[in-house]
C-alpha cells in the first residue's frame, strides 16, 4: 500500500496524525530530528515502522516534505 505523507521535521516532539478522515488521504508525521544528511527522513521511516508494524519503504521526496511511502 502506498501513502503520501507530509513530514514536519525539527518538530517539539515525535508523533503521527491522519491529515483526513483515514490513512489512505495521508498522514502527518512531526519528527524532531533536523532535516540534514537524511536524519529526518530515517526517523519518519523509523516512526511510520512501529506505527504500522511493518516494513515501510520511501518510494519518492527524499529532499521534500511531501513523500510517497510504500508499506511492506
Amino acid at each position: 500500500m502506498k501513502i503520501s505523507v507530509k513530514a514536519i521535521p525539527n518538530a517539539r516532539k515525535d508523533e503521527v496524525k491522519l491529515a483526513g478522515e483515514n490513512v489512505e488521504e495521508g498522514l502527518i508525521v512531526k519528527v524532531h530530528a533536523p532535516p540534514e544528511k537524511n536524519k529526518a527522513n530515517e526517523r519518519v521511516i523509523e516512526i511510520l515502522k512501529d506505527y504500522f508494524k511493518a516494513d515501510v519503504r520511501l518510494i519518492s521526496g527524499e529532499k521534500s516534505r511531501k513523500k510517497i511511502v510504500e508499506i511492506l
